[in-house]
């Protein structure tokens, strides 16, 4: 089950790649500056994953309207993930979260996906400046998407 409402958003440091270097994203270093939206998505090369991130790709400018940083993080190593990127021209920022270690903190882990082993539930959460969860949603099955209509929602009034 996903994190709840209220709580203090547990913080990380995930790797990225674009471009030559990998970089380490801190989700605190957005704590006092930026909301957050983070996006957990089960694995890239997907039907529905390339479906979601390609729709928020396209739409990134009303999340920065709304003083947003948008995350999206799978159990995929960054240099997939970066692949994956190019190839459906994805402009967010994907986080590896190889270890599952965000994933398990978020409650978000599935077990297992059609025998491929754990990985990422389909799931969304909005974290205010100060570190607090906002929203939060885990959908159904990895074949639903989150709801972005209540996300952006979260993001105005919080």
């Amino acid at each position: 089950m996903a994190i709840a409402l209220g709580t203090k958003a547990p913080d990380f440091t995930l790797k990225t790649k674009r471009g030559e270097d990998l970089k380490d994203i801190k989700l605190s270093d957005n704590f006092g500056k930026k909301k957050t939206v983070l996006l957990f998505f089960p694995l890239a090369f997907t039907g529905v994953c390339t479906k979601e991130l390609c729709e928020v790709s396209g739409g990134l400018s009303a999340y920065e309207k709304l003083d947003a940083t948008v995350y999206a993080l799978s159990v995929d190593s960054p240099f997939a993930q970066e692949a994956w990127a190019d190839k459906e021209k994805i402009s967010l920022t994907l986080l590896s979260d190889l270890n599952k270690e965000v994933s398990k903190a978020y409650g978000t882990l599935l077990p297992d996906l059609i025998g491929l082993g754990s990985v990422s539930a389909r799931a969304a959460f909005v974290i205010d400046k100060t570190g607090v969860i906002r929203y939060s949603e885990q959908t159904p099955t990895p074949l639903e998407l989150p709801n972005f209509e209540k996300i952006k929602a979260a993001l105005s009034s919080c």
